[in-house]
């Protein structure tokens, strides 16, 4: 995972961040305060505290100075290895570590991110398990190593192998960055391989080089230790030194040097890739390190070139010349180097080299007229909304003092970056472009679909890329319940005793007011300042429910327009005026509705309102934009077609619902419909079926009731109270027997399955207590039976999970994984297995782990503004009582084993289910027979073509 400066580093108005490091102090300021203290222990360990009292948890944060910049070629990935092998086992916590905890505790599900420089271990707990949680830390930090083992090594291989399949050799333009890395740094350069590594470096990682890799960087002093929210610092104080003060020393590790990539000459690559259904450029130009003073210019320069309608880039390839729907930019900053990127995905059949002729007008363009004051100052009123997203829960506030510990070596440089923000000019902007872009070399890579060489950029050469091939039993076997044996590292007390919960924390429910307007818009809000932000919601019923079965797509399309210019603003000037005020509004339509969703702080929340209005009341129908529009969905729909997950989600909704039900189809649309579609039938439809009566708008944050209902006034009175029916949805009928689908992606790594059918609505009686009997069978992560087996158990997968979704409307229940190509049927299979068996085999202990993780995670439940409005729309979508969560929990104290067991008999059909499988049908197809369900049946013709 990246770190993205503008989420950490862009505040443009009233903060200080005081630093308590023994006695110092400064001044707060006015508008937000994030007080910390930071001390250090004999043996190196860093700790950051910060103390937030707005909820009843605790963010508990390691992170480790080291990432994939640490290894070496030949030995790449380990970094990454690591972030997963520290949650499964250490000495003191046994098997299943970390996770198995976890679940005991209410906590968030214990994650981790790795990235060039930095490994971090992050949840968020009920505040009465904080010593738990530093126990637990330091049980990973000291005495972890001697739990790995050959059978633990070889599972947890398997597991990152899925996890680079699945997000790299299995997805379209998946091999990209691998290729523009490889070039942009010279030979052993820390930032020329990937920070997942390679899958034949993953397989040659030996147990020693494990343990070698482990012993040199997982030191106390190479790590931070950091709490964020409800807490008694004196006593976590105590229990920090009590677990890590002996965990011994380790050597010094002197800081990397700086080595910024050169480039002698540009270099053009290409790739003919498996999964693209379109051509993709991508430029990258060496740039700087995380925080160098040219850092900051550069930021604001890839945002205005690309974002955005005044953008000179997007004015030109997307506006004037129609190549793409989208231009990204961006910089890529780390610890020793950084690198700037372009990237332009264009539409189908466009030859890269016109892509890359219209980027040289669009930076043509910046040349001749620069960035004025207006627009700069544009760009930094949306970091600064950003900057305070950041801080809304208290595990962003914490990985945010962390970043700036790590690596400008002082949580407290956060102002010295605020002023760096605050002190570019558009001189300094063009300056950037001129010392990093104009004129300088850059590596090219063009990402073509197979058999259209014919697109990429001019004097190209063939990519050096590795395709894994599919063969059948290559992985090694391991048996994962083999329990290491190991003599326990010394400790002057017992670690193996688990520490007390604390008091348990009481659940505070927000308090919810409502008003129902005379135009018949429902309104309901929750007031909280912790942060100076308002995020918002305004819901109408409809979506494709109320589209004409030949032209689906026109609410989605109407959506899109909807915040392209208004009746007094061309698109250019509505969103400056968004962007200027550091706001976010979007529209976009579902299933069943049509939503218009915002933030801003509170202090534009009037003026970000007022644009609201506008937007929904007078929609400007901008012809060009609508065509512009339809091209784009036409190309996202294009390209779904060859991206495995896409499949899966539009054959599987087909499935379920039976491909006359309205719901069978993409909100999208298909090629044949969105192109049939006109903007007089986007009119009709806003005209026809927007009304208050099936609307309702949800809003929390630092903003009063009477300001709300006060900026809905012309909302209100204004808005044409129409009557509008939302058509009966047909009966979604279960199957009577199971039957196994295929849908062949030929060469495909890995095999994306979706077994499932219809389930009980959200408003059913049985729904809650069906979403908590799901948490033992895969709604738990890794206390779940399906993520147990096969993740842990077998290796097939990188993740896999079950649920019931649903709303007012229709229900599902629904298992999800990407498994490896060679075990496709072995996965299914033991899928298969489990449901048989889960009804039978739920127990007591079952039963106490589901109970004590949904009770005490109740803690966590309205935290962040997110969370609050997610609770709203339960209540004003569903019916839901505002004390729900609290009626939740004594449903849960309720429920016993045989609740749970009838549950499971009555909602776990494995013999009535839908079996989809999206993979290679040239070597997985025909074994699937062997599940007992009759031949596959083969969705699309590829396969049987081959076959004649």
């Amino acid at each position: 995972m990246k770190y993205i400066k503008s989420f950490c580093l862009s505040l443009l108005v009233g903060l200080v961040i005081i630093s308590c490091k023994e006695s110092s102090t400064e001044e707060a300021s006015s508008e937000l305060k994030v007080d910390y203290e930071t001390f250090e222990l004999d043996n190196g360990l860093k700790v950051l505290f910060h103390i937030d009292r707005s909820d009843p948890v605790v963010a508990v944060s390691l992170t480790a100075h080291v990432g994939s910049a640490r290894e070496k070629e030949g030995r790449t990935g380990f970094a990454h290895l690591f972030e997963h092998l520290l949650f499964l086992e250490s000495e003191n916590l046994g098997k299943g570590g970390l996770d198995k905890m976890s679940a005991r505790i209410g906590g968030s599900g214990a994650n981790g991110s790795t990235s060039r420089d930095r490994t971090n271990y992050l949840q968020t707990v009920p505040k009465d398990a904080l010593e738990k949680m530093i126990w637990a830390e330091a049980d990973k930090l000291g005495y972890f190593i001697n739990t790995v083992t050959e059978p633990v090594l070889a599972k947890e291989k398997q597991v990152v192998k899925n996890e680079k399949r699945q997000s790299v050799d299995n997805r379209p333009y998946g091999h990209n960055q691998y290729v523009i890395d490889k070039n942009l740094y010279p030979e052993g350069h820390p930032y020329s391989w990937q920070v997942i590594g390679s899958l034949e470096d993953l397989q040659n990682a030996t147990l020693q080089d494990v343990k070698d890799f482990f012993n040199r960087w997982y030191v106390p002093n190479n790590v931070i230790l950091t709490i964020a929210g409800d807490f008694d610092k004196d006593q976590a104080k105590a229990w920090v030194k009590k677990y890590f003060d002996e965990i011994p020393r380790g050597e010094e590790i002197p800081a990397l040097a700086k080595q910024s990539a050169v480039l002698d000459a540009s270099k053009h690559l290409y790739y003919e890739d498996n999964f693209a259904r379109a051509p993709r450029l991508t430029m990258a130009w060496p740039g700087v390190h995380q925080y160098h003073e040219d850092s900051y210019a550069l930021s604001v320069l890839t945002q205005y070139l690309s974002q955005g309608k005044k953008a000179p880039l997007n004015k030109v390839l997307v506006d004037e010349e129609q190549l793409t729907s989208f231009v990204g930019m961006g910089e890529y900053n780390s610890e020793i180097s950084g690198q700037i990127q372009l990237s332009v995905t264009a539409f189908n059949q466009v030859e890269l080299n016109d892509v890359a002729k219209a980027i040289e007008k669009g930076f043509t363009l910046f040349e001749e007229n620069g960035i004025s004051e207006e627009d700069l100052n544009r760009i930094k009123a949306g970091q600064e909304t950003n900057f305070y997203s950041g801080l809304s829960s208290v595990l962003g506030k914490g990985a945010q003092l962390t970043q700036y510990e790590m690596f400008a070596g002082d949580a407290s440089f956060i102002t010295k970056d605020v002023e760096n923000i605050l002190a570019v000019t558009p001189e300094d902007v063009m300056r950037v472009y001129n010392t990093y872009i104009k004129d300088k070399n850059y590596i090219a890579t063009s990402f073509v679909p197979k058999g259209q060489k014919n697109l990429v950029l001019a004097n190209s050469e063939l990519a050096e890329v590795v395709e894994e091939q599919i063969v059948e039993g290559a992985e090694e076997t391991f048996d994962a319940s083999i329990a290491a044996t190991y003599e326990k590292t010394p400790s002057s007390f017992d670690r193996s005793v688990e520490p007390p919960y604390g008091e348990t924390p009481e659940i505070n429910v927000p308090e919810v007011w409502k008003e129902n307007l005379n135009s018949g818009l429902k309104v309901a809000g929750i007031e909280n300042d912790e942060v100076p932000l308002v995020q918002f919601q305004l819901k109408i019923k409809g979506g494709i429910l109320l589209e004409n079965t030949d032209k689906i797509g026109v609410s989605n399309l109407m959506a899109n327009l909807l915040t392209r210019g208004t009746k007094n603003k061309t698109p250019e000037q509505l969103e400056n005026e968004i962007e200027s005020l550091g706001a976010r509004i979007n529209a976009y339509a579902t299933e069943d509705a049509v939503y218009i969703t915002g933030s801003s702080l509170s202090k534009h929340f009037d003026a970000t309102m007022d644009l609201v209005t506008e937007i929904l009341l007078e929609p400007r129908w901008d012809v060009k934009e609508f065509e512009l529009a339809k091209q784009s969905v036409k190309s996202s729909i294009q390209r779904q077609k060859a991206n495995p997950n896409a499949i899966a989600a539009n054959e599987y909704a087909k499935l379920l619902y039976g491909k006359d039900h309205i719901l069978a189809n993409n909100n999208q649309g298909t090629e044949t419909s969105v192109e049939a579609i006109t903007i007089e039938d986007l009119k009709t439809y806003y005209q026809t079926n927007l009304t208050p009566k099936l609307a309702l708008f949800n809003v929390v944050g630092d903003i009063s009731k009477d300001a709300v209902i006060s900026n809905l006034e012309i909302i209100n009175s204004t808005w044409e109270a129409k009557d509008v029916t939302i058509p009966t949805l047909p009966e979604v009928k279960a199957p009577t027997k199971s039957i196994v689908y295929f849908y062949d992606v030929p060469n495909a790594k890995q095999s994306q399955i979706r077994f499932g059918y219809p389930g009980p609505k959200a408003t059913d009686d049985d729904y809650y207590a069906a979403t908590v009997m799901n948490y033992r069978l895969g709604g738990g992560g890794f206390a779940s039976q399906l993520t147990q087996q096969l993740r842990e158990g077998k290796g097939y997968t990188y993740g896999i999970r079950s649920r019931f979704s649903g709303d007012d409307l229709t229900g599902d229940f629904q298992i999800s994984s990407g498994v490896r190509s060679n075990v496709t049927y072995e996965s299914a299979a033991l899928i298969k297995d489990i449901l048989e068996n889960y009804a039978k085999d739920f127990n007591s202990t079952d039963l106490e782990v589901t109970k004590g993780y949904t009770i005490k995670s109740n803690a966590r439940a309205f935290e962040t503004l997110g969370a609050k409005l997610r609770m709203l729309s339960n209540i004003s979508e569903l019916g839901f009582d505002d004390d729900y969560a609290k009626q939740r929990e004594a449903i849960v104290k309720g429920l016993t084993v045989e609740d749970m067991k009838a549950l499971a008999g009555k909602y776990l059909r494995p013999d009535q289910m839908i079996y989809l499988v999206v993979g290679d049908a040239a070597t997985q197809l025909d074994k699937l027979e062997q599940l007992g369900f009759g031949k596959p049946v083969l969705l699309n013709p590829t396969y049987e073509a081959l076959d004649q």
